[in-house]
């Protein structure tokens, strides 16, 4: 019985470590929603032959097999399709624009200002002034850019706009074509597009290597 247990053991263990060498999984902290439930699922899962003895290991190893195939293919399909990809990702959000609290999405998101204060405290911020702005990644983690420092805006991110953006650096879609049109670039070509310093630095799709 006890030589079953183990071998169940070493035997998850090493396939959960080769599953997540696959899905080229990054640290705890850089996970976003749907990579964390996986990770939980695929635990739980791998749990399952181990505490019952007599289920055979295939009880782990199909469902952990189907859910890994899963993630893949939503991967791939997400690098492939800008929209899929904020569906299942979400956008990161601002939560302080040029030191002002954005009350809506934080309404929106549930993230509370004990969230916030908590999380400017571990950035070594000890008060919501100092913040020119902050933003909420889609992991859950909190980007801080002090005042006086230059905070890139993404406007444009694989040939999607984003609306939000532009409202905050009071720059409409007329402004954004107009400069497109200028620079002779079309907005299905753009890969990145940013504003910083009151400049748009572009990434075209033909600059990526």
């Amino acid at each position: 019985m006890y030589i079953s247990i183990i071998f169940k053991t070493l035997f998850i263990y090493f396939f959960i470590a080769f599953v997540y060498r696959i899905m080229g999984k990054k640290e705890v902290g850089q996970l976003g929603i749907i990579d964390l439930i996986v990770s939980i699922l695929i635990a739980e899962l791998g749990a399952l032959t181990i505490e019952n003895e007599k289920a055979s290991i295939l009880v782990s190893i199909i469902p952990i097999t189907v859910i890994v195939c899963i993630q893949l293919i939503l991967g791939y399909l997400s690098l492939k399709n800008a929209h899929l990809r904020h569906f299942i990702d979400g956008n990161p959000v601002v939560i302080i624009n040029k030191g002002k609290l954005n009350f809506k999405e934080m309404t929106r998101l549930r993230y509370t200002l004990d969230d916030l204060v908590g999380q400017l405290r571990e950035q070594g911020i000890q008060s919501i002034e100092q913040v020119e702005y902050a933003v909420l990644e889609n992991n859950g983690k909190l980007s801080v850019f002090e005042e006086e420092k230059n905070y890139p805006l993404p406007i444009i991110l694989d040939g999607i706009v984003d609306e939000k953006v532009l409202e905050e650096i009071g720059k409409d879609e007329v402004w954004l074509y107009k400069m497109l049109k200028d620079r002779k670039i079309h907005l299905e070509d753009v890969f990145y597009a940013f504003y910083k310093g009151k400049q748009t630095f572009i990434i075209k799709k033909s600059d990526l290597i």
